[in-house]
Parts: C-alpha cells; sequence; structure tokens
C-alpha cells in the first residue's frame, strides 16, 4: 500500500525547525499542490532552489521526514517548470515515496489552514512549538490534527465478495463497502452499521485484515473481512451507492496498485477463492 515505504521510514515526529538546503517543500494552493514531472516521476521543489524574495517572503513549517529527506509546508509559491495538481492526480505515480509525502502534507496542509482561528473564540491560533499541536492565543483552546476513524468491509458469501460503486464516484473500478464511525459506536458496530445501510445486509463472524492510513479523507481506515448473515438480497442506499453486487474472483478485473487497502483486500480475496 501507498505507505509501506521499507527501506525508508517514515517519521513525524514534530520538530521546530527552520528548513535548510536538501530539504523538500510541499506548496499548496487551495486544495491543490506544487509538482512537476508526471506519473512516471513527479518531483517536489527543493529547498536550496528557492529565490531568496520566495523565502523571505513565505512561512515555511516542518511537517516530517521520511528517510534523510524533511518536508516542509508553505503556501502560493510559483517555480518556473512546476504546476499545481489536485491529490487524485497523484494516484499511481512515482516515486512512492514523495507521493506519500505529497498526500500527508496536503492532509496537515488543510489542518493548518482550517485551523488559522479558534472554534470557540475566534482568536488567532498559535503553533504550540512542542508537539503538533495548535493552541488559541486568548482562551488556550488545543487542536490536533484531525484523524477520522473508518472501515472497509469486504463481505463474502458462497464464494462471491460484495462490491460497490459509489454515486458521484470512480466507474472503472470497485469499492468495498466503507463508512466513518460515528460517536460512541465500536469499530465493529461500524462495520455492521454501514453494510447495512448502504445494502440492508447483515454480517458476522468479523475478521481483523489490516488498517492503512488514507490522507485523502483525512482517515484511518480499518479493514475487515466478514461473512454473510442471513438473506442475500441487496437494496442499495441510492443516495451513497449507484452499485452493489456480488462478484466471483473469476470477474474482479482490478490489478493490484499497491496503493489502497481495497484493492489490497479485492486482490487477497481474488488469490484465495479462484481455485476453490
Amino acid at each position: 500500500m501507498i505507505q509501506d515505504l521499507a527501506p525508508l521510514h517514515f517519521d513525524n515526529t514534530y520538530h521546530s525547525v527552520q528548513p535548510q538546503a536538501g530539504d523538500r517543500v510541499i506548496s499548496l494552493r487551495g486544495a491543490e499542490i506544487l509538482i512537476r514531472g508526471d506519473l512516471h516521476g513527479i518531483d517536489l521543489p527543493r529547498f536550496e532552489s528557492l529565490p531568496s524574495a520566495y523565502i523571505a517572503a513565505h512561512m515555511f513549517t516542518y511537517l516530517f521526514a521520511i528517510g534523510e529527506e524533511r518536508f516542509f509546508l508553505c503556501r502560493d509559491m510559483e517555480l518556473d517548470g512546476y504546476r499545481y495538481e489536485k491529490g487524485t492526480a497523484l494516484r499511481g505515480a512515482a516515486p512512492q515515496h514523495l507521493v506519500y509525502a505529497a498526500l500527508v502534507g496536503m492532509q496537515l496542509g488543510r489542518w493548518y489552514g482550517a485551523h488559522r482561528f479558534c472554534g470557540a473564540c475566534g482568536h488567532p491560533m498559535i503553533p504550540d512549538g512542542r508537539e503538533r499541536m495548535l493552541r488559541c492565543s486568548s482562551c488556550g483552546q488545543m487542536e490536533y490534527p484531525k484523524i477520522c476513524p473508518c472501515v472497509i468491509v469486504g463481505v463474502i458469501h458462497d464464494g462471491k465478495i460484495l462490491v460497490s460503486q459509489y454515486r458521484g464516484g470512480f466507474t472503472d473500478h470497485y469499492a468495498l463497502i466503507a463508512g466513518f464511525a460515528e460517536i460512541g459506536e465500536t469499530i465493529e458496530e461500524t462495520v455492521a452499521r454501514e453494510v447495512y445501510e448502504e445494502t440492508h445486509l447483515h454480517v458476522k463472524n468479523l475478521r481483523y485484515y489490516k488498517c492503512q492510513p488514507w490522507p485523502y479523507s483525512d482517515s484511518l481506515l480499518f479493514g475487515f473481512f466478514a461473512e454473510l448473515d442471513g438473506a442475500e438480497q441487496i437494496v442499495i442506499q441510492e443516495d451513497e451507492l449507484s452499485m452493489a453486487k456480488w462478484v466471483t474472483p473469476e470477474e474482479i478485473y482490478e490489478k493490484p496498485n499497491h496503493f489502497s487497502l481495497t484493492n489490497e483486500m479485492l486482490m487477497k480475496f481474488r488469490d484465495e477463492y479462484k481455485t476453490m
């Protein structure tokens, strides 16, 4: 999956430091990131390549390190040869560590941008300096980066798996049932509720598979396989899904992409059930 960067290590320990030569810069403009190159090889600017006027005019915020490279956030920078692209344009791009850095950088950038002012009293928020936290300059309200727990569920029945497509979403590949945890419920209860809400099916024998940080939606995805419990007739939640159906391993047309948890779960089902 996209976060599997070995032998490189993703280190999100916060440091109150300024960029130096060799560091990477993640520049955001709205919901877009500054890059160059194409899907075969994207690139992010290095600090030493920035004009001195840009350095003086922009604020840089330390984000994280991947291997020996450090990454810093800034906004609205223009550089010759670079362009702004949406995060969705990075799906399938290389190299993997720069793609992941770009996506996580965008995630943190959204959080910083959404918390410039205190939600309790409206005063400016200031960096804590010791950890990745913003503190209100007036009332002391503290804000930490948002992480939303979410489930992805592969429901299996009679050698088939339940696949779906989301209304307004991708139409060229299958999705699995997914949804965010609600206040006061366990992750296992989220699985049961989301499957029932979207398909009117019940599940049993939940088996945890893997988790994945998913920068696109500020999520931590929990992947489960489950068995159908009861009738197999599907009634879709039409405001969420455009389609849901049972498919055999041979009917899965996805190819391994080493990017998403959904894809890995579909490949696991296909490989384990196609010979049964």
